[in-house]
């Protein structure tokens, strides 16, 4: 690789580490011909770490960080005094092929800055998946953020050549969208998730290719003082409107040269983590946002513990719960009892009744679950009224080990 390239390619991966939102998650599985290069397999791509623990091998880069916007929490933004660079679309599917076939990577994630117009950005990104998949047979994954503003139809062809399409949301109300990006409308972002939303649902009943991976979206928490319950309220939102796959979470890290109306220190990195156990509890596990936030105090989750337990403590009139007997989505709500070990108690207990001990072989969280569950040998009704029940559970705080 030459120096200039070399050089736009630590500028434009760095200036896309902040887009936490690529994860490889739900393609379909497929194999190049026997020209081509690249697959993909159901269950993602290894190598890389994304911020919420998942495992991809992605060459994640932005087109270019040169941007038309200002949008104050944008380390890219137009007024921001940082290197810039800019890369052609050959040069995207040069580094796209060379690295696949280093084995560096399975799949490109390919974003970008604002450059003469949006369907001009829009058009160069296409450009280059378009290439990736007819010049060089690639069948390796391939995430493209969009562009709200661009035109739909661009939107939509995008949709042809990509295997997950996202459009960042940024800010997680109107008002907040309003304050620290004015050149962008919030109207306009959900508009073009409505469009994908339709494309994608169309595509699966047709059976033909259109984003098989759906789509995603980004939050940025922390830069505004947006509640915890309000960011949750606005993911359940997405997610019961366009069928979204995935809400991220990026907590606000402050920025060289910023504005005087973004906070000076970032917050707290276990927001973030909460917010992803709280996502989950209201995709998988049945809970409501309000359930959720009355785990914590004025909106905000609570950090000392997750926000299941923080539920549950709140509520220990409705437990302990009988794992004989109670239904699958009480049981779910137990701390320390994820969705498997929930199946296997259902599935155990239509043969037996269930013991403690039984239940120490279906889950590794027993400690936490025992206050909360009756078994034919367990009654546990005074450890739930104990004043110290919570710190009996979480415990005093200690260093974790990479390798516990």
């Amino acid at each position: 690789m030459d120096e200039k390239l070399s050089r736009k390619l630590r500028i434009l991966a760095d200036a896309a580490k902040y887009d936490a939102s690529c994860s490889s998650s739900g393609a379909p599985g497929r194999k190049a011909d026997i020209d081509g290069l690249g697959s993909t397999t159901g269950a993602g791509i290894c190598h890389a770490y994304t911020p919420d623990g998942r495992c991809v091998s992605l060459l994640k880069i932005l087109l270019t960080n040169y941007c038309l916007f200002d949008c104050a929490y944008c380390v890219n933004r137009r007024s921001s005094n940082v290197k810039r660079a800019r890369f052609s679309v050959d040069e995207v599917v040069t580094l796209t092929v060379a690295f696949y076939k280093r084995n560096y990577i399975e799949g490109l994630f390919l974003s970008s800055g604002i450059i003469r117009s949006p369907d001009h950005t829009m058009e160069q990104m296409l450009l280059a998946a378009k290439k990736l998949r007819r010049e060089h047979g690639f069948r390796g994954y391939i995430h493209l953020k969009t562009i709200p503003e661009a035109s739909p139809w661009l939107i939509e062809e995008a949709g042809l050549w990509a295997d997950r399409l996202s459009i960042n949301l940024e800010l997680p109300t109107e008002k907040s969208l309003e304050r620290l990006a004015p050149e962008k409308d919030g109207a306009s972002i959900e508009g073009a998730m409505a469009q994908m939303f339709e494309r994608i649902a169309e595509a699966r009943e047709e059976r033909r290719h259109f984003s098989p991976a759906g789509q995603t979206t980004q939050v940025i928490v922390g830069a505004d003082d947006t509640t915890d319950a309000q960011v949750l309220r606005t993911s359940a939102r997405l997610y019961g409107r366009y069928d979204m796959k995935r809400v991220y979470y990026s907590a606000f890290s402050p920025i060289p040269d910023s504005s005087a109306v973004l906070p000076l220190k970032p917050p707290p990195l276990l927001r973030e983590s909460r917010l992803y156990q709280a996502d989950w509890l209201m995709r998988h596990y049945g809970f409501q946002v309000e359930e959720i936030a009355e785990g914590g105090e004025k909106g905000m989750l609570d950090l000392d513990i997750d926000p299941k337990l923080a539920w549950a403590l709140k509520n220990r009139h409705l437990f302990p719960v009988d794992v004989n007997h109670a239904a699958r989505e009480m049981l779910l709500r137990v701390p320390g009892l994820g969705a498997r070990a929930v199946d296997r108690i259902v599935a155990a207990r239509r043969h037996t009744a269930l013991r403690l001990e039984d239940v120490a072989r279906l889950t590794s969280a027993l400690r936490r679950a025992k206050p909360f569950l009756v078994t034919i040998d367990h009654h546990p009704k005074a450890a739930l009224d104990r004043q110290d029940l919570r710190e009996r559970l979480v415990g005093k705080p200690r260093q974790l080990s990479l390798f516990a």
